[in-house]
């Protein structure tokens, strides 16, 4: 049986409200982006996280932004550095000291994302960070945090990691 023909696509429709918008999850790459940077300058810098806030807000175009969720993991990350390492720690081969301070910064975002955001799949946290590692990390950083957040995504989200590998 042939559908209704309302419900065939129309080209010569208008095109929806939200087309061109950039969606939920474009805006919260492009957070994490940004709050990559804003980490990365915060862990370099020593500046207040309100001042690199306030200036990421000036320097940057927030428009394409999920900006609450820059905001959170701005504030959150350092609020939870301790766990963060924390957990981190045993997943790494070299000290947190010795890490690149961008993939650090990464490494924390991610680990953040696992530890706070659990509406957010592992594997999207998983994909993020080489995502931004690749961005912002050195030439094989990428390799680096992937295998580290592959040993660490079961060791913080054990129930969800054995699911999807059913």
């Amino acid at each position: 049986m042939i559908s209704d023909e309302s419900d065939r696509f129309n080209p010569r429709d208008p095109k929806p409200a939200d087309a061109g918008k950039p969606s939920k999850s474009a805006k919260r790459r492009e957070a994490r982006q940004l709050a990559t940077q804003a980490l990365y300058q915060w862990h370099m810098a020593k500046q207040s996280l309100n001042e690199i806030e306030a200036q990421f807000r000036v320097d940057n175009d927030f428009t394409d932004v999920d900006a609450a969720y820059f905001r959170e993991i701005l504030h959150g990350v350092p609020a939870n550095k301790v766990e963060i390492d924390t957990a981190l720690t045993p997943c790494l081969d070299i000290t947190i000291e010795e890490l690149d301070p961008v993939e650090l910064s990464v490494l924390r975002l991610s680990t953040w994302e696992l530890l706070k955001r659990v509406d957010v799949p592992y594997r999207v946290v998983i994909n993020e960070g080489i995502e931004l590692a690749k961005v912002f990390g050195s030439t094989d950083g990428h390799k680096f945090v992937n295998g580290v957040l592959d040993k660490l995504a079961p060791r913080l989200r054990e129930a969800e990691v054995k699911a999807y590998k059913r």
